[in-house]
């Protein structure tokens, strides 16, 4: 597995990102929405809808099937996060560059395992309806931010 990079490595530790997305994967979880009572025919107009009530900008790639989220230039960074929704689970990709590096750009699920570097999986949410999956954004862009200003002080 390819090793995070230090600084994204870091500041991934500094916001305790293993320990807030298995909080965020054990309240959303397939027990609790099981398969037959998950949202699979999402409204992406309501997507876009609540990302702008959280604040963010998004347009929605087709090809790839994947909101992009609030994309920015921070200080030498180029910075957005791409929410892919697939049979009722979010599975969430935050993506920076600087310059023209690429030094994150993977789906969260892959995180902690190379924090831990031990092969460790968590679960991805689950929702059942518009108004989990509004609970899912907000959580997971608070954690940005979070990550953002760590990533800075790097």
């Amino acid at each position: 597995m390819i090793e995070l990079n230090s600084k994204i490595k870091n500041a991934l530790i500094k916001i305790d990102f293993v320990k807030k997305y298995e909080e965020l994967s054990g309240i959303y979880t397939a027990e609790k929405t099981t398969s037959d009572k998950r949202l699979v025919n999402i409204d992406g107009e309501e997507v876009m809808e609540m990302l702008q009530k959280l604040g963010y900008s998004s347009t929605f790639v087709p090809k790839e099937k994947f909101y992009k989220t609030g994309q920015e230039q921070v200080g030498p960074y180029t910075l957005c996060v791409h929410y892919i929704l697939e049979c009722g689970m979010v599975d969430v990709v935050w993506v920076v560059k600087e310059g023209d590096e690429l030094l994150l750009g993977a789906p969260w699920g892959t995180y902690s395992k190379r924090i831990l570097e031990n092969g460790y999986r968590i679960k991805k949410p689950v929702f059942g309806d518009y108004e989990q999956l509004e609970e899912i954004l907000e959580i997971t862009l608070k954690m940005y931010e979070e990550f953002k200003n760590a990533l800075l002080e790097e």
